[in-house]
């Protein structure tokens, strides 16, 4: 997906009701109070040799500072979490989606506050064997 399409899709989840029960959406999950949006797919690594893992990683990583710069010209500098301490909280608390999901699979995220909704993009990891996953959250559920 290009940048444009990116910036489309967070756009369509902030015009977006939010449904009463979690569920697959066309681009994600969606639940009570948040929309997740995998904006870039991820790839099992499985037998790919080194080379082909860094170069998807540094495609990733670049889709992911692109769409950045474009969302801090429409809302200013984000701010930026490392996501280490929430974590260990979601261990050890309850903590409400979609802050559980991202704080479980990421390990820092970008975050904006757009009128009534947060819009966080993160890189996802599901574990070593895949890539990361660009991905964003609507939501208007606080942070943590």
């Amino acid at each position: 997906m290009t940048t444009a399409e990116h910036l489309d899709t967070i756009d369509r989840l902030r015009a977006r009701d939010f449904p009463e029960v979690w569920g697959r959406s066309e681009v994600g999950t969606s639940g009570p109070g948040y929309h997740l949006a995998e904006l870039g797919g991820s790839r099992w690594y499985g037998d790919e040799d080194a080379a082909d893992r860094v170069a998807y990683e540094d495609q990733v990583s670049a889709e992911y500072e692109a769409l950045i710069h474009r969302l801090q010209e429409r809302w200013g500098r984000p701010d930026v979490f490392t996501l280490h301490s929430l974590k260990l909280r979601a261990e050890a608390e309850e903590m409400p989606q979609p802050w559980r999901e991202i704080g479980g699979t990421a390990d820092h995220l970008h975050l904006w506050r757009a009128e009534d909704r947060w819009i966080a993009v993160y890189e996802a990891r599901w574990g070593a064997d895949h890539s990361p996953q660009l991905m964003a959250a609507v939501t208007v559920i606080d942070p943590p």
